[in-house]
């Protein structure tokens, strides 16, 4: 059975090597980044089974210091929304539900915290096609793209009003 915990810092380890093993759908960070964005956040919650990390997300509420240039997007563009900076799901746990537990608690979060809307990016380049997929399926649209990393990379800019 999947419980939903905040993430500790003796969690860092293993969520850095999950984080390293998604790179490039999601950013590399470092110990230190990890921490300043559980400081940050609005939703530093992971999913355990049986004491076993299935998943993660970081989520943050407008009116952070983060730098990221895709929350600076939604920053400029929206009011009130919960930015979802990195969602992760473990590989022996994915295609089990996880994945819905997560943005169901992101959503009582969003009502909670009085958001209207879910927001983040997925690759469009590199493509990332599993992950836009699950998005628009749980009914994210399209709000923008923008290119990241020098051009590197490229990102489709995801909302989903909060219920």
């Amino acid at each position: 059975m999947f419980e939903i915990k905040p993430i500790e810092e003796q969690d860092f380890d293993e969520i850095l090597a999950l984080n390293e093993s998604n790179v490039p759908h999601v950013n590399s960070i470092d110990r230190n980044e990890l921490k300043s964005l559980g400081e940050q956040s609005s939703a530093f919650i992971k999913v355990v089974e049986a004491g076993q990390l299935a998943g993660l997300v970081i989520a943050l509420a407008p009116g952070q210091a983060y730098q990221s240039m895709n929350y600076r997007w939604f920053s400029e563009n929206f009011d009130q929304f919960l930015y979802i900076d990195r969602i992760m799901v473990s590989p022996n746990f994915r295609r089990r539900g996880v994945a819905t537990l997560i943005y169901d608690e992101l959503g009582q979060v969003c009502q909670q915290a009085g958001l209207q809307r879910l927001t983040c990016e997925v690759n469009i380049m590199p493509p990332n096609p599993g992950s836009l997929a699950l998005h628009e399926s749980i009914g994210f649209i399209q709000a923008g793209t923008q290119k990241t990393d020098g051009g590197k990379k490229e990102v489709s800019l995801l909302v989903k009003e909060a219920r």
